[in-house]
């Protein structure tokens, strides 16, 4: 049996963070689909990080997940990152060209240190996308 583990943070500056270990699968997607239900329901996020340090294999079933979260946000100008890919879900992300490289980091402080420097351009007035 697969199984799936997922960890919500609560939301803190309209960042969500959601660590996601396992397999992401067949099986399990729905799993993380109703995960994430209440976090892209919830207006005051704008950015999803999706930490996938212990996420050890993803399906297609589990790509889908990931697309539908990032057409949740950017239906509002919100954003998915992706931190801490394993080798191996990078290479599936690389393939399917499931998330911009520009939104993947190797870690959750790389991820919150660009949405920093997103949010000091807004405040700056400079809100240019990257």
């Amino acid at each position: 049996m697969s199984l799936l583990r997922i960890e919500t943070t609560p939301p803190a500056n309209g960042v969500q963070r959601v660590a996601v270990g396992g397999r992401l699968d067949t099986h399990t997607y729905a799993q993380l689909d109703e995960a994430l239900a209440p976090v892209l329901a919830n207006a005051a996020v704008t950015s999803l990080v999706l930490d996938l340090a212990g996420l050890d294999y993803i399906s297609s079933a589990g790509i889908r997940s990931v697309f539908k979260a990032r057409k949740a946000l950017s239906a509002r100008a919100g954003k998915v990152l992706v931190a801490n890919p394993q080798p191996q879900i990078q290479k599936v992300f690389d393939m399917v060209k499931a998330v911009p490289l520009n939104e993947i980091f190797t870690s959750v402080a790389e991820a919150d240190a660009y949405l920093d420097a997103m949010q000091r351009k807004v405040v700056e007035g400079d809100d240019d996308d990257d």
